[in-house]
């Protein structure tokens, strides 16, 4: 893997997004309307409730550690979709980057966006809501890696289909995080989605995730079994995304699939 190759690849997206400004949407201005949304209904929810455990804190150590998983999953799929919107996908293949240095390229400026909206947000939970989710302490960063790696499998999936089905595909960049959401029980614990859906919501990894988040939040030590069940749903997930794009790839050289975004 040449460092050179990698700086080439995260150079390449960092001008897209310096001379693009409407870019910044995803960085800046989303996660601060999603910040105003659920704080603002957990300063209500605490008016008419001020001894419930449910308020202004889950809510917004919830929205901030989903955008962790969000940025982490915009970061590849995000990145490998710019490739189809410029018609570029074709010029990617025949220079000497490999798809593993690409892969790992965007998800380094990935990191930069994450770090960028993560700023973003933390700034305004405070200005607005005093609200400081370092408060809790370094036991988050497990939470906040697992997250992370969750929203790079989850993008490995989307970057497959795209490959597949062709841009008609790129919905489920966004789409599935509306699926995830819920399920995941971000906000609230699984126990209050229907009956049906709970042993669903218990496989995925996030789940577990948010579950140690909460716990953590309600003063809690940290809940290592929820951790190492996260993590093992993690690889399981990694090594499923990694599979499926590596096989939707050589489905995309066999068929010829480039003239698609060419």
């Amino acid at each position: 893997m040449s460092i050179v190759r990698l700086r080439a690849v995260v150079h390449r997206h960092w001008i897209v997004l310096r001379r693009s400004p409407h870019r910044w949407f995803e960085i800046s201005f989303w996660p601060m309307m999603d910040v105003l949304l659920w704080g603002s209904l957990g300063v209500f929810v605490a008016k008419q409730d001020p001894t419930s455990k449910a308020g202004t804190p889950y809510l917004l150590a919830g929205i901030m550690l989903f955008w962790t998983f969000t940025q982490a999953q915009f970061s590849i799929a995000l990145g490998v979709n710019e490739e189809t919107w410029t018609r570029n996908i074709l010029n990617v293949l025949t220079t000497p980057v490999s798809e593993l240095e690409y892969i790992v390229g965007i998800a380094i400026f990935g990191l930069l966006k994450l770090a960028l909206c993560m700023l973003t947000i933390t700034v305004v939970t405070m200005a607005l809501f005093g609200f400081d989710l370092s408060e809790v302490g370094w036991s988050v960063i497990p939470i906040v890696l697992l997250l992370m790696v969750n929203g790079w499998a989850l993008a490995m999936l989307v970057v497959g289909l795209v490959l597949r089905f062709g841009q008609s595909a790129e919905v489920f960049a966004w789409g599935i995080l509306f699926v995830i959401m819920p399920l995941s029980g971000v906000f609230y614990p699984i126990d209050a989605l229907p009956t049906v859906l709970q042993p669903i919501a218990r496989v995925l990894p996030t789940t577990h995730a948010f579950i140690a988040a909460r716990d953590l939040l309600g003063g809690q030590p940290m809940p290592w079994d929820q951790i190492w069940i996260a993590l093992v749903g993690c690889l399981v997930a990694a090594a499923a995304g990694i599979w499926f794009v590596t096989h939707m790839l050589g489905v995309f050289r066999k068929r010829g699939f480039v003239t698609r975004f060419s």
